[in-house]
């Protein structure tokens, strides 16, 4: 796992010198993102300096779009995955209403503190410093007084569609877990805390494990799902519900509720992971308590046999 530096008014900057760096938020740490940091890894070897990521405390739509943002994995979990992507170091920037209003010029001022890297990795659409006017453009003018090489990449999947955050998430919001999965290179997956739940699932043969999901990490479509489930370091199958089921919309808040097949114990207060493999159905309205139970049933019958 590689070192996770702040860097605040305690950073050397003088890190940076030689170094080669991916910059970007890098939410869900994705197939483009790995490409880029693979890229900072190869040039490092290449100069003999450190592979850096760089990257921001929070994401910047945090402070700009709070409203609308729909995140990929929590801010920990990012930099986490960052620190176990190959790099040397992850170098992280508090993200400040005081940095965010820096010009182009003034951001790449405090964040290099005039120890400028051999080799700077960005995606080509890379935006910085106030109001996003910053471009590649402008970055490749200050490295080449810099002397820093700009190395700008299309992150293209094979149909030829560019690797973004927010292509996974509107496909993610589309149920398509399987080509959102394919991007990001790893399955989707959600973390929380089993809170205590409606209990009727118990009464209907199948208990389910409720977790609430903050409404930034909801990026996943309503829908049931076949997914795995950890819990202690043991992988279970699961039948996971997303989002509120029309039928108990009346009774309850709970945005994920996953049976975990051939557990026994109590879950209540423990963290689960859910990893999402399989979209199985939108949600339904059912005319009958029957109805709903022979639906369940069957898709956990589905997650048993073909998981």
């Amino acid at each position: 796992m590689a070192e996770i530096l702040k860097c605040d008014e305690t950073f050397d900057h003088t890190y940076f010198s030689g170094s080669s760096c991916a910059f970007g938020v890098f939410d869900g740490v994705h197939c483009g993102h790995r490409y880029l940091l693979s890229c900072a890894q190869q040039t490092a070897c290449e100069s003999g300096g450190a592979s850096i990521a760089l990257t921001f405390d929070i994401d910047p739509d945090e402070v700009f779009h709070p409203e609308r943002l729909k995140k990929l994995m929590t801010n920990e979990e990012r930099i986490k995955a960052l620190s176990e992507s190959g790099v040397d170091a992850v170098v992280v920037l508090p993200f400040t209403k005081r940095f965010s209003a820096s010009t182009p010029e003034e951001f790449l001022l405090n964040t290099f503190n005039g120890h400028a890297p051999s080799y700077l990795h960005v995606g080509f659409d890379f935006r910085f410093g106030a109001r996003a006017k910053g471009t590649v453009k402008e970055l490749s003018n200050w490295a080449e007084a810099a002397g820093t090489e700009v190395c700008a990449h299309d992150l293209a999947s094979a149909d030829g569609a560019p690797i973004t955050a927010t292509r996974i998430r509107l496909l993610l919001g589309e149920n398509d877990i399987a080509e959102a999965n394919k991007l990001l290179g790893h399955p989707y997956y959600v973390v929380g805390t089993v809170e205590q739940g409606r209990g009727e699932g118990k009464e209907f043969g199948f208990r389910t494990a409720n977790l609430k999901v903050p409404s930034q990490l909801q990026a996943l479509g309503a829908g049931v799902y076949g997914a795995y489930a950890y819990v202690n370091g043991r992988r279970y199958k699961a039948a996971v519900s997303v989002g509120v089921s029309p039928v108990f919309e009346d009774r309850t808040d709970a945005t994920c509720e996953a049976h975990l097949l051939d557990f026994e114990g109590d879950l209540y207060g423990k963290p689960i992971k859910v990893e999402f493999h399989h979209f199985l159905r939108p949600m339904i309205k059912f005319e009958t308590l029957d109805e709903l139970i022979a639906t369940v049933n069957g898709n956990i019958a589905w997650v048993r046999e073909n998981m």
